[in-house]
């Protein structure tokens, strides 16, 4: 799901982690662009695999073009990029840092988003996580918001509080 408009990317920093939705669990994708660091866009799973990775990455790719590919060393990765022809390589210490502090941002902030959001479907059966998604998309839009409007005060050279 892409949820960012960014007519500049340099490179996609990509990683997943699991979240926790009612009873289950699922991986959460996080694309980042490395200069502004923005979020580009998320994907929700039940695996974790190099087809998923393929997925996720190559909707990336129809909306903001081929660019390199940063990630751990998930051995899913460098399949996916292979097969669609990326660049890939492993994340510096600066680019691990800046995933790392988004993805636990996400962590933290989404721990318990089931309890004051659940799914309104049966028991969580058959539920498309359109809710999480929503949810997300707000959040997303929010963190991205706040990041683009630090990156304009330091420009102007404004004080920026954390």
């Amino acid at each position: 799901m892409h949820i960012y408009k960014r007519k500049r990317v340099s490179a996609f920093i990509i990683d997943e982690t699991i979240i926790q939705i009612g009873n289950q669990h699922f991986w959460l994708w996080i694309c980042v662009e490395p200069i502004h660091r923005s979020v580009l866009g998320i994907h929700i799973s039940e695996e974790r695999n190099m087809f998923v990775a393929e997925n996720f990455i190559r909707s990336l790719v129809e909306k903001y073009g081929r660019h390199i590919v940063y990630t751990d060393g998930g051995t899913w990765y460098p399949q996916a990029c292979n097969f669609l022809h990326l660049k890939h390589h492993l994340h510096s210490p600066l680019e691990k840092s800046l995933i790392e502090r988004v993805m636990q941002y996400f962590k933290d902030r989404t721990e318990s988003f089931d309890d004051y959001y659940p799914c309104i479907i049966n028991q969580k059966r058959n539920c498309d996580l359109t809710h999480v998604y929503n949810w997300l998309k707000l959040f997303i839009y929010l963190y991205n918001t706040t990041i683009r409007n630090k990156i304009l005060f330091v420009k102007r050279g404004e004080l920026v509080l954390n």
